[in-house]
């Protein structure tokens, strides 16, 4: 009988576990997402002042639950030489936040050269990618269309897979939910990439 009680307490509370890389330039507001996207969907979470935010040097880890769904975010280092480590973590991941900075026209050139290296890679053939033109908030920003043209000799490569481009300031919050619910939809229906089982006890 405890058997019984027990799997089925476990099944019941049981959690799918889907690691999503948060990716993008030094300074395009990677771990300012996070961060946001922590206090929105985390009951009592006390977010770090946005303004104690600095460049991150490695990674930081933060989870979010979403009804059935745990989302695990890897938020890794943009700075040019630490790009060369997102690919240690892509088979592992089942989606991708790419963050860009659309205040930052000078290093939007260098932003599609990071994401056209990324999405090539065959270690994410199929992984749902969320583009987020972050610091939507600021009255000089890059529009949606904008970026979509600058990136768009990137859209080939995307290939067969869930990919969509919104507006965001992580700063505000503004589309930190809609993108994490997308992205949630993408990861639980990608059967390519199953879920880790966690129990929540």
């Amino acid at each position: 009988m405890y058997t019984l009680l027990s799997g089925l307490y476990k099944y019941m509370f049981r959690k799918d576990e889907y690691c999503v890389l948060i990716l993008g330039l030094d300074n395009a507001g990677k771990t300012t997402f996070l961060e946001q996207s922590k206090t929105r969907f985390n009951k009592n979470y006390k977010a770090m002042s946005f303004s104690k935010i600095t460049t991150t040097v490695g990674l930081n880890i933060g989870t979010v639950d979403v009804g059935k769904a745990r989302l695990m975010f890897w938020d890794l280092g943009g700075q040019e030489e630490l790009q060369s480590l997102w690919d240690k973590y892509y088979a592992e991941c089942h989606g991708v936040i790419y963050v860009i900075d659309s205040t930052d026209e000078e290093r939007l050139s260098e932003s599609k050269r990071a994401f056209e290296k990324m999405v090539t890679s065959e270690a994410l053939g199929g992984v749902p990618i969320l583009v987020l033109a972050n610091k939507q908030d600021v009255e000089t920003c890059l529009s949606i269309p904008d970026i979509k043209t600058a990136f768009s000799d990137c859209t080939a490569k995307i290939g067969r897979r869930d990919c969509l481009t919104q507006a965001c300031s992580a700063l505000t919050g503004q589309g930190v939910r809609e993108g994490i619910e997308w992205m949630v939809k993408c990861v639980v229906r990608n059967v390519h990439r199953p879920p880790r089982q966690r129990d929540i006890t």
